[in-house]
C-alpha cells in the first residue's frame, strides 16, 4: 500500500486497499479490542516496525517477547500514540488511532482528540515516572481530577480502593522516595487503573526492579488478568508469559516471527530465531539463579564464621 504523507493528511493511492476493522456488533464482542494492520514505523530511515499485524480481543492477555531492539516497545508506544506510525492502521475499540479517514485520505486528529483516545488506554513503563512531590494517594488521584474532572472526594476514595487493590492500602501518605521500586511500580499500576482504561499496556514493568521485588508486581498483574483486564505486556518474565498469557508473540527485527498459544511458542517453538532467543533466556535465568545461590551461600558462611568467632571469644580459658 503506497502512501504519501503531509503535515496534515496522508493520501492513500489505493483507497480500495485500505484495511477496515470488523463491523461493530451490538455487544462489541465480535471485533478485536485492538487491531493492528501492516503497522510500520521508522526513525531517521531505520525501519523499526516492518508491517505488524495483530488482533487482541477483550479480556485477552497478549505477551510480546523478543530481543532488545525488536520493536516491542515501539509498537506499544504507537498504540498509545506516543509515536506516530508511518504506515498501516491501528484501531482501538473500533476507533482509528490518531487519524480520521475521509475518502481515502487520513487526517491527523487534533491534540484534544488524541488526548481523548488516550484516556481509554493505561500504560505502565519500565521506570515508574511518579511525581516525587506527591504522595502515593495524590499520584493516583491526579489524572482523574485533572483530565476527567472527577471531584476530589470521589477521586480520593477511588485512589484508596486502588492502592488497597495493589497491596498498598497502608501507604497512601508515603512519597515515592519512601517506597521500594516494587511499591512504586504498584502505585504506577494503580495510577493507570484510576482512569478506568479499556486496555492496559505494560512495557517491561519489572525490568528495573531488584529480583526480590519482581514477584509483588507480577502478582498484581496476574490478578488484573484474572479480573478480565485486556493487557498487552512486553516482558522477559517467561513464567508470567507461560502461565498468564492467552497469546504470545515473538518479534525480532521489526517483524512478527512466530505467535500462538504459550505452549506452542514457549514450549514448542517452530522457528530457529524463537528457539535461540528462548535458549538464551533460559541460560541467563540459570546464571542469575546460580549467582543468587553463591551470594546466599557466602552470606551463610560469613554468618557462621561470625557466630563461631563470638563463641570462641566468650569461652573461658582452659
Amino acid at each position: 500500500m503506497s502512501e504519501t504523507t503531509t503535515n496534515q493528511t496522508t493520501t492513500t493511492n489505493q483507497p480500495g486497499a485500505v484495511p477496515q476493522p470488523h463491523a461493530r456488533s451490538r455487544t462489541g464482542e465480535d471485533q478485536p479490542l485492538v487491531r493492528a494492520v501492516n503497522v510500520m514505523k521508522s526513525f531517521h530511515g531505520n525501519e523499526v516496525l516492518k508491517g505488524i499485524d495483530l488482533d487482541v480481543h477483550r479480556g485477552e492477555v497478549v505477551v510480546l517477547l523478543g530481543p532488545s531492539g525488536s520493536g516491542k516497545t515501539t509498537f506499544l508506544r504507537c498504540i498509545n500514540q506516543l509515536e506516530e506510525i508511518n504506515g498501516g492502521r491501528i484501531w482501538v475499540d473500533g476507533d482509528l488511532v490518531g487519524f480520521r479517514e475521509e475518502g481515502g485520505h487520513l487526517h491527523h486528529l487534533t491534540d484534544k482528540q488524541v488526548a481523548a483516545q488516550r484516556r481509554d488506554i493505561g500504560m505502565v513503563f519500565q521506570r515508574f515516572n511518579l511525581f516525587p512531590h506527591m504522595t502515593a494517594l495524590e499520584n493516583v488521584m491526579e489524572a482523574p481530577t485533572q483530565v476527567k474532572g472527577v471531584g476530589k472526594k470521589e477521586a480520593r476514595a477511588r485512589a484508596r480502593e486502588l492502592l488497597d487493590q495493589v497491596g498498598l492500602g497502608d501507604k497512601p501518605d508515603s512519597y515515592p522516595a519512601q517506597l521500594s521500586g516494587g511499591q512504586q511500580q504498584r502505585v504506577a499500576i494503580a495510577r493507570a487503573l484510576a482512569m478506568d482504561p479499556k486496555l492496559m499496556l505494560f512495557d517491561e514493568p519489572t525490568s528495573a526492579l531488584d529480583p526480590e521485588l519482581v514477584g509483588e508486581v507480577l502478582r498484581v498483574m496476574r490478578e488484573l488478568a484474572r479480573q478480565g483486564m485486556t493487557m498487552i505486556v512486553v516482558t522477559h518474565e517467561m513464567g508470567f508469559a507461560r502461565d498468564v498469557a492467552d497469546h504470545v508473540v515473538f518479534m525480532d527485527g521489526g517483524v512478527v516471527v512466530e505467535e500462538g498459544k504459550p505452549r506452542d511458542v514457549i514450549v514448542n517453538p517452530k522457528h530457529e530465531r524463537t528457539r535461540s532467543f528462548l535458549q538464551r533466556m533460559r541460560t541467563e535465568d540459570q546464571e542469575a539463579a546460580s549467582d543468587a545461590s553463591d551470594v546466599s551461600s557466602a552470606s551463610d558462611v560469613s554468618s557462621a564464621s561470625d557466630g563461631s568467632s563470638g563463641s570462641s571469644g566468650s569461652a573461658p580459658d582452659a
